[in-house]
């Protein structure tokens, strides 16, 4: 098993930037990715950025491309998520997620349903 902690959200105004982090332990060296989805109220959950365990690869929606960037440090099983220019759109609660077999180029287009790991999620609230 896996376990994931978020840590990282609060308020910021408008243009402002955060940092999330999301700390893996456990079996981690089962996961071939991870990354974050997020859920805005009354909303569904979508998709967000996710990152290749091995090989570092990205990929990010569209909605979010050139604002946001996942990381990853190995040694501490921890990925991160860099939030620049935030906007009120992007509040919501994010979900780090991890997976043992779904390849990170495919969390934008395969349910998310059959996720492996998750997280219980960190609230980021952007003010105007």
């Amino acid at each position: 098993q896996v376990q994931l902690v978020e840590s990282g959200g609060g308020l910021v105004q408008a243009g402002g930037s955060l940092r999330l982090s999301c700390a893996a332990s456990g079996r981690t060296f089962s996961m071939i990715a991870m990354g974050w989805f997020r859920q805005a109220p009354g909303k569904e959950r979508e998709f967000v950025v996710a990152i290749s365990w091995s090989s570092g690869s990205t990929y990010t929606a569209d909605s979010v491309k050139g604002r946001f960037t996942i990381s990853r440090d190995n040694a501490k099983n921890t990925v991160y998520l860099q939030m620049n220019n935030l906007k009120p759109e992007d509040t919501a609660v994010y979900y780090c997620a991890g997976d043992r077999y779904m390849r990170a180029a495919t969390w934008a287009t395969r349910s998310q349903d059959g996720m492996d790991y998750w997280g219980k999620g960190t609230l980021v609230t952007v003010s105007s």
